[in-house]
């Protein structure tokens, strides 16, 4: 279970993002069909050092975020959509702005 809020947790200050977190992927939400692209790069964000500073109730938000990634390579996407990507992706910790915003560092380069 991820809780990096907890008051018992083991992330005080600056965190070290572990390479290998070792969690699971979260099963995709419902709703709509998920293409092999979309299943590989939700795989990928859920695999990534960030995803260990996520607990399930980022699901959602990672599915939205997704969708507009897809848009985004399809040509589909509106400017709103291209904007939401952008701070999504900064809040979840996926841009070396939003890492530097949460106190996240991958291991290794926390000096």
């Amino acid at each position: 279970m991820r809780n990096p809020i907890s008051p018992h947790s083991r992330y005080k200050g600056l965190v070290e993002l572990p390479w290998d977190h070792g969690l699971p992927v979260p099963d995709m939400p419902p709703g709509r069909e998920w293409t092999d692209a979309e299943r590989e790069q939700w795989r990928q964000w859920w695999s990534g050092p960030q995803a260990n500073m996520w607990d399930e109730s980022f699901i959602p938000t990672v599915a939205v975020m997704l969708t507009y990634f897809s848009n985004i390579l399809d040509g589909m996407a509106t400017s709103t959509h291209q904007m939401e990507y952008r701070h999504l992706a900064s809040s979840l910790g996926l841009t070396a702005e939003g890492m530097k915003r949460l106190g996240w560092a991958f291991q290794g380069d926390a000096q």
